[in-house]
């Protein structure tokens, strides 16, 4: 799929109305003690002769998701207007990505993760060749999935793990250096699935 296409196709994708417009990750069983926690996150992709989705690694000394893969984002503070906002705050305070750069397209369904977050992902196109500062305390690595992997069904496989003393299935996506599941991954699942029609 070439950049032109993906554009075409990410604009179709961030106008249509999410079906459904909420999505629960299948760690939820029955209903949340309390509501989710409002959290935004830019889903970036690089647009280019080899388009990819820009992705970070968290740093390990982080209290909640230490270490894992993630897209750039956040809770939607008071001061944030929108989720728009907030993932864009983020994505600058964590990999310092001028707002100037990305090209809004709009938003995917909601997520809702067994950890109490509903994650808003917007969808965001990045012109390629941009330079990344990853924030120490935040971040310890930026890099790419290739277009190509997120495109091939058969690229994300189910995994059976067990996280806190209770056995998980969950999305993965192959990456050589990263380990990308959870909540990032079943995004990515959901972006590709759409994607493909």
């Amino acid at each position: 799929m070439n950049a032109d296409t993906l554009r075409a196709r990410l604009t179709q994708i961030a106008t249509e109305i999410p079906h459904p417009p909420v999505v629960y990750g299948e760690e939820i069983i029955g209903e949340l003690a309390k509501p989710p926690t409002p959290a935004a996150v830019l889903v970036p992709i690089i647009l280019g002769p080899s388009p990819g989705i820009l992705l970070t690694k968290r740093t390990a000394h982080l209290k909640k998701h230490a270490g894992q893969v993630s897209f750039p984002g956040g809770r939607i503070d008071p001061e944030d207007a929108h989720a728009e906002d907030a993932a864009l705050r983020e994505a600058e305070e964590e990999i310092a990505l001028d707002r100037a750069h990305v090209q809004l397209l709009g938003r995917m369904a909601d997520y809702v993760t067994g950890t109490g977050y509903r994650i808003t992902p917007v969808l965001g196109l990045l012109p390629p060749g941009l330079i990344y500062r990853p924030s120490p305390d935040e971040v310890e690595a930026v890099f790419e999935l290739p277009i190509e992997v997120l495109l091939d069904p058969a690229a994300p496989r189910r995994e059976l793990r067990e996280v806190n003393g209770r056995s998980r299935e969950f999305w993965v996506w192959p990456h050589a250096e990263h380990f990308i599941w959870g909540a990032t991954a079943a995004i990515l699942v959901h972006l590709a699935e759409r994607l493909r029609g």
